[in-house]
């Protein structure tokens, strides 16, 4: 009776996971809208739901520096019809610079896939000397402690950029945030700062109007949005990327079926030229690829922030 019942009850969660998906899907993006996270979880969804034939509403749940959606879903049924759509930097920089957070970025989430990458660029204001990376440290060890450097706030990607430059290249480099990238690029544009790491799409429209100079892109090889910009080299190698999970126990056939058909929507020409307008690049991925290189960009990340001092209780 018991073996019966035991049988049912798998036959019956084999069905599900064959017709899956029988409702809509929630893509939970924990960040505002409008940002590049925000836009690439709504150009997948939109191409999903065709193919998937059942739709997929994004629903923003900004908070905490992404903390809040992000244990939303932790915590969410893993039935398939809940998934995270976020940012690198709250996902693996985020567990290193609080001192508690509503998930476990390892037991809590099943990596689906990343979605793609977006390239930061050291960029300076043209009235400053440096006009490459080797000008720029000459001129900083010939002024210790002067040359100073804008960020988005302590612990973002752009002030740890600038720890891993200070780092790698011996420099003393004076660190001073603001309440955003945006803030911080207009100030270095506006010449109150010299120099500021910025997101390929917050920085290069002014680059191209010519008011901001791009030093590098921070890259051990060349992009392909704008493959002339040089290199900063391995040390200073960061791959800021989009990615999508699903809550832990999510079952495999689903996360499978997932991963085959936003690999089909990347697929499209459109879908390129739509990442590329966004500063983007898709990046190839799967589930297992994206699971094994979790556990290092976490413990780099640990490293790099314990390294700058950063915390937030």
């Amino acid at each position: 009776m018991a073996t019966t019942a035991l049988l049912s009850l798998s036959g019956t969660a084999a069905l599900a996971q064959a017709s899956w998906p029988t409702k809509p899907i929630t893509f939970v993006v924990p960040q505002a809208p409008g940002g590049a996270n925000d836009v690439i979880a709504r150009a997948v969804a939109q191409g999903l739901g065709t193919s998937l034939g059942e739709p997929v509403v994004v629903e923003n749940r900004p908070g905490a520096n992404g903390n809040l959606g992000t244990g939303q879903v932790a915590r969410s049924a893993a039935d398939g019809y809940t998934f995270l759509v976020t940012a690198q930097s709250a996902y693996t920089i985020n567990p290193a610079l609080y001192s508690k957070l509503p998930f476990d970025p390892i037991k809590d989430f099943t990596p689906v896939m990343q979605l793609a990458v977006a390239p930061y660029l050291l960029v300076v204001n043209p009235n400053f000397p440096a006009k490459s990376l080797d000008e720029l440290v000459a001129y900083a060890k010939a002024h210790p402690g002067k040359v100073e450097y804008a960020s988005a706030g302590n612990g973002t990607l752009n002030h740890l950029l600038g720890e891993m430059l200070k780092k790698q290249k011996g420099l003393n480099l004076l660190h001073v945030p603001y309440k955003g990238a945006s803030a911080a690029a207009t100030d270095v544009v506006a010449g109150q700062l010299p120099m500021t790491f910025g997101s390929f799409p917050g920085v290069m429209p002014f680059v191209t109007s010519g008011k901001l100079r791009v030093l590098g892109v921070a890259a051990d090889k060349p992009t392909s949005l704008a493959p002339d910009i040089p290199v900063l080299g391995k040390g200073l190698a960061v791959t800021s990327w989009y990615g999508l999970f699903a809550p832990a126990g999510t079952p495999q056939p689903i996360v499978d079926k997932l991963y085959q058909a936003v690999q089909a929507v990347l697929a499209k020409p459109e879908m390129a030229e739509r990442f590329k307008t966004l500063g983007a690049e898709r990046v190839d991925s799967n589930p297992q690829s994206f699971k094994a290189m979790l556990p290092g960009e976490l413990a780099h990340w640990k490293q790099v922030v314990q390294d700058s001092g950063a915390h937030i209780d």
